[in-house]
């Protein structure tokens, strides 16, 4: 992603070592980044830092993250919650999402599939914060709905568009059909599962990806944007 000057982000986690890699991580990518080691602390910061997305880690002492998640959702406007949990619990993320959490991320993770959620929140929740997303040879112009593939404009249909989006925002992690449907199609779509392929055999056409180089089938496992 471009540098983003002006977003915040806000970190909050009880191990230090993570909080110091994410933070020099993020700081990297251009973003003003604020931490915290406590779910007390982690609600005064946010109060007076004012943060566009905010990282919780569940477990943290004084006030856990969901208990954190349900302040936030309940005081501040329009920010984006995404929870890290250490296991990957159903009950867990359900729960997440139940008290308004926009997403999730199981430990251990990559630097990068976070930095991928990031971005996704933001041009979900604040897409007038940004301009011109480029991802290796994709353009993504969310204003102007509008996606670029090597400097020529693809003729999209309004749900290709949110589809390749998601692909690409997300590039490099792959993403399940259940995944893919419940993000772009919504979670109360009551159709086949097979529209996903229908969907993503279309995409190859307009990007002249005979050989699914650029959106790969991993078998029984989902699809993946890689940048070529």
């Amino acid at each position: 992603m471009n540098p983003i000057h002006g977003v915040k982000i806000m970190l909050a986690d009880d191990e230090p070592h993570i909080l110091q890699f994410l933070e020099l991580g993020l700081i990297n990518e251009g973003y003003e980044v604020r931490t915290a080691e406590n779910g007390s602390e982690a609600l005064d910061l946010a109060r007076e830092f004012r943060p566009h997305v905010a990282v919780l880690d569940v477990m943290m002492p004084e006030m856990n993250g969901f208990e954190v998640c349900q302040s936030l959702k309940e005081t501040e406007d329009n920010i984006a919650v995404i929870m890290l949990t250490a296991k990957d619990d159903v009950d867990d993320r359900v729960k997440g999402l139940k008290i308004g959490a926009d997403d999730y991320v199981v430990k251990p993770f990559s630097f990068n599939e976070l930095l991928a959620r990031i971005e996704a929140r933001l041009r979900n929740q604040f897409p007038d914060l940004l301009g011109e997303v480029i991802h290796g040879p994709f353009q993504v112009d969310d204003r102007r709905k509008e996606i670029r593939y090597r400097s020529q404009v693809l003729e999209l249909s309004p749900t290709e568009y949110e589809l390749l989006k998601f692909l690409v925002l997300n590039h490099g992690i792959v993403l399940s059909k259940s995944r893919i449907l419940d993000r772009v199609w919504g979670y109360d779509f009551g159709g086949e599962d097979n529209i996903v392929e229908v969907y993503i055999r279309s995409l190859r056409e307009k990007l002249k990806d005979k050989e699914h180089r650029v959106i790969r089938t991993l078998r029984g496992v989902g699809y993946r944007v890689d940048l070529l």
